[in-house]
């Protein structure tokens, strides 16, 4: 029986309630712009910043393409994709473990978006906290890299639900690791049958053909549903 002497406020849902109008609203501006937005998680490690390092040369000759790292600390990302001739912004997190919406809104207004296509936010390595928070892109990407183990849709549900595209990277290292493809990507289907799954090495290039054909193919779908 609840006591009637003092309220209880449930401040998450309003935080959440709040960060999706924020989110919305940066939706509309990237289609009023004509940007697309992709929001990139994954733990850390996993292979974000090596994913869009492979990314970007095989989709750069159809898109003007921007990112932002987002991080707890440092600027090690931003100066990998500056020094791989990427425009890039560092985000610096004070401390929290994801982006949300206002915080990535503040980024896209820094960074000036004008004349890009196509905008990463690789968001902090972090498989709990960033699956909670819409941060107004038109769709989310994860990475589950192999070391991981086939498991991790089992223990961190929600990231798998929320995303759209899964890539199981590091597919060079199965063997070592004893890594189950079918398992982990039945497990996420489970969780979301929409789920889009690909396997690729980011850094030898293996199925990376095949995962920007795929991104491309799903970039183009936003851009002609906008028309």
């Amino acid at each position: 029986m609840m006591d009637l002497r003092y309220k209880i406020v449930e401040t998450k849902e309003r935080i959440l309630a709040d960060n999706d109008q924020a989110a919305e609203k940066t939706r509309a501006a990237m289609k009023a712009q004509g940007t697309v937005f992709i929001n990139l998680m994954g733990s850390p490690g996993a292979g974000k910043t090596s994913l869009l390092l492979g990314l970007i040369p095989r989709l750069g000759d159809r898109y003007r393409i921007g990112v932002m790292e987002a991080d707890v600390d440092s600027d090690v990302d931003a100066k990998t994709m500056a020094d791989a001739g990427v425009r890039v912004i560092q985000l610096h997190s004070a401390g929290l473990c994801h982006m949300d919406a206002d915080m990535t809104a503040r980024g896209l207004e820094s960074f000036g978006t004008e004349g890009l296509d196509l905008i990463f936010l690789e968001n902090i390595g972090n498989l709990v906290c960033p699956a909670e928070f819409d941060v107004g892109a038109d769709f989310r990407m994860m990475i589950l890299s192999v070391p991981e183990g086939d498991d991790k849709p089992l223990k961190y549900p929600l990231m798998f639900t929320v995303s759209d595209v899964m890539v199981v990277n590091k597919i060079d290292a199965a063997a070592v690791f004893d890594f189950d493809f079918d398992a982990a990507a039945e497990r996420a289907r489970a969780l979301n049958p929409n789920i889009e799954v690909h396997r690729v090495s980011a850094v030898k290039g293996t199925g990376m053909d095949e995962l920007a054909e795929a991104l491309a193919a799903r970039i183009e779908k936003i851009r002609k549903g906008r028309a």
